[in-house]
Formats: C-alpha cells, structure tokens, sequence
C-alpha cells in the first residue's frame, strides 16, 4: 500500500495544469485552505467538490490513480470521522446503546470534515504530482523574495519545503521495505495487546531513522559535489512567465470563494 503512495511525486504531462506558473499554483493551494473553511452545508461542500473534480480532469491525471495513491490517507480521514462522530454531543440521537450514543450533529460534522479534509489532501497531491520539485523551489523563491528585505534564507527555506515534500514517498517506501523485512523475521504487527503492538513499531522506528539520515548525508554531499553553495549568485535556467491561464485560474479560485460565502449564510 505504501508503495502506491503518490504524494511527493510528480507525473510528467502535457496538461493545463502542468504548463501553469508555480507561483499560481502555491496561490491557489494557499488559498484554497482558507477558502475549503468557508463550507459549512451541503450546497457549499457540493460546490468544493465540483471544483476538485474539474481541477482533477484538468490534469489529465486517471480518477482511479489518484484514489489508489490516497489510500494510505484515508484511514486519517476515516480517524478523523470518527472521532468527530463519538465526540460530538449536539442534537437529536441517532443510535443509543448504552454505553455510546451517536448524535446527528457528530455524524453530519465528521462527514462535512472528512470530505473537507480529503479535498485539502487532493489538491495539495496535485500540486506535486503536476510540479517538478525545481518549480516548486522556484516558485516560493519567488514568492517569498520581498522577506529577503529582513534577511530571510529565502532560497534555503524553498529548497527545505520542496526536498521535504520529495521525501515523502521515499520514505513510505523505505517504512515498506523495512516493515516486510521485519514481518520476515516473525515481527508482528498487527495481533496481540496494543502494549505489544507499540513495543513491535521500535524495530521499525530505528532502521527508519538511520535510513532517512543516510539518505539526507547522501543528497548534501551530492549537493556539495555539484558546487551548491546556496542561491547568492545563482542563475536559472528556466525563467517564471505569468501566463493568461493563471489569471483565470485565480480568478475562478475568487468565484469559488464570494459563491462559498453566499451559500453559506
């Protein structure tokens, strides 16, 4: 499962959405969480939903990928509807059984958060699948310049956020491997106590660490190898152009967020 993991990667095309400027792109998923928190009924989740989907279809990318590589993720969204389902404790009771009851506010709140939740997941995952990690750095770069005013590593801090994001599923795959490995020796992880449980993710928690620290000594040395010496007098190959296709992108962001706002009240 966790080979299929597709955040952090990026899938070359030919789409609308690839050709678009980073720096629009990191806009609109910037923007895009603080407009998600404007749904609060069914009209507006509906609306976030559509607009998902046409991003979705604009990247050429399979619906059926992206769903396969998200499914790691979604048992965190199913933890987070639950949890708003046997937490939440406002209006009528839909399922009492004694010891736990179930209220109409918490199953309609941890369906409207977990579809909230899966939206911000999606469209942050198109973001890397449609970005290569150099655009994403270039893209902060450019949007955090004006912080170079006040000293600010603009060009360390974009190239951290992108290698981060990189990381990600080199990661998953390597928590795989080792998690096989360990299986291999008769490590169970699934059955008995939760006690015994936790002891059993050490095995897995150290080689994991050691590994992610020999991978990140690697890529410094190979960074170093190439003469990196941080973005004071670097020149780029390929420049940022602000296109057409930007502009209507923002601009249907903008429509989404006065529509959301309306529909709400």
């Amino acid at each position: 499962m966790m080979n299929s993991m597709i955040i952090g990667k990026y899938v070359p095309g030919d789409s609308p959405v690839h050709r678009m400027d980073p720096r629009a792109k990191l806009l609109m998923i910037f923007a895009f969480v603080f407009i998600v928190f404007l749904a609060n009924n069914l009209f507006t989740y509906i609306l976030l939903g559509v607009y998902t989907l046409m991003i979705i279809l604009m990247t050429k990318l399979p619906i059926q990928f992206l769903i396969r590589g998200l499914k790691p993720v979604l048992w965190v969204i199913l933890f987070t509807f639950l949890l708003h389902l046997f937490v939440t404790k406002e209006g009528n009771v839909l399922l009492d059984l004694g010891f736990l009851k179930i209220y109409e506010e918490g199953l309609i709140q941890g369906i409207y958060i977990s579809f909230r939740f899966f939206y911000l997941i999606l469209i942050t995952t198109i973001l890397t699948l449609t970005t290569t990690p150099i655009e994403i750095t270039d893209g902060m770069e450019s949007l955090l310049g004006p912080l170079k005013k006040v000293r600010l590593p603009v060009h360390e801090l974009a190239l951290m956020m992108s290698i981060s994001l990189r990381f990600i599923p080199t990661l998953m795959e390597e928590t795989d491997k080792i998690l096989k490995a360990q299986m291999a020796r008769g490590v169970d992880f699934t059955g008995g106590p939760i006690k015994d449980r936790f002891k059993a993710i050490v095995p897995l928690l150290v080689p994991l660490f050691i590994s992610a620290f020999k991978r990140a000594e690697e890529l410094a040395t190979a960074m170093e190898a190439r003469g990196y010496r941080g973005g004071e007098g670097r020149t780029k190959l390929r420049q940022l152009h602000w296109g057409l296709i930007d502009t209507v992108f923002l601009i249907l962001l903008v429509v989404l967020g006065l529509a959301l706002l309306y529909l709400r009240a």
